[in-house]
């Protein structure tokens, strides 16, 4: 289960992680001994952090001595680490107001759908069909709160990228497998330069006898720890009320 990782190891994987999805910025030994009681020597966590990078779990950004997660590192922390934040009944209830008028018309409901989803993440919402000519977005103006997209030339290839409908079929109908309910891709791991920073939380559903993709677009920190529930819910909402 833990692939090898001493308890230690676990431990500053975890908090690391944490704490770069907090600050947007590489973290280093210093930071983990200063903020966080390990017990250990700050040379102790250099160390450990020396052999998570060497097997994969953390990576050292060249202008900076921190290091943040790989997509490996993520993927471990997300499967294994991560308290999920369930949304609250109230939550959920006022979500499905938000949709419930449109759920007989399915563009008018995706619609709905993505400007609900990206005001409750913070993020980038998209919907599509599958192989639909069509593509709902809402919440670019978040991705602007993010230090990683405050380069104009990389928001710019983003965006376009988001409008291509074809790449956007491929990434939810391909290379999303659909094995899991919620399942999350690194840019990093797709071979496209132009999503490389970012992470993608998707999931599929079925509606009025439509395979479509729902998905979340950010940084590669995103807050997973309550994006994974809230699609979860969205996925679950989409096929209740269109049943």
């Amino acid at each position: 289960m833990t692939e090898g990782l001493s308890a230690r190891q676990i431990k500053i994987l975890k908090i690391l992680v944490n704490e770069y999805i907090e600050t947007a910025e590489p973290v280093g030994s210093e930071t983990l001994d200063k903020k966080f009681n390990l017990g250990v020597s700050s040379a102790t966590i250099r160390n450990e952090m020396v052999k998570l990078t060497n097997l994969n779990y953390l990576k050292q950004p060249h202008t900076s001595s921190g290091r943040v997660p790989t997509p490996k590192g993520m993927k471990f922390y997300i499967n294994q680490l991560m308290e999920e934040e369930q949304m609250s009944l109230t939550d959920e209830v006022k979500v499905k107001e938000e949709v419930w008028d449109s759920r007989k018309d399915i563009e008018n409901l995706l619609c709905d759908i993505v400007s609900s989803l990206a005001q409750r993440t913070n993020s980038l919402a998209i919907a599509t069909l599958d192989g639909g000519k069509r593509i709902w977005h809402s919440g670019y103006a978040n991705l602007f709160l993010n230090p990683e997209f405050a380069d104009l030339e990389l928001i710019a290839n983003l965006f376009s990228f988001l409008e291509e409908t074809q790449r956007m079929n491929d990434l939810f109908f391909n290379k999303m497998t659909g094995a899991t309910l919620v399942e999350v891709l690194f840019g990093e791991e797709l071979g496209w330069p132009e999503i490389a920073s970012t992470g993608v939380v998707g999931t599929r559903f079925t509606a009025h006898g439509q395979e479509g993709a729902l998905g979340i677009i950010g940084p590669a920190r995103l807050s997973y720890s309550t994006i994974i529930p809230v699609m979860r819910y969205y996925k679950k909402l989409i096929e209740e009320v269109t049943e």
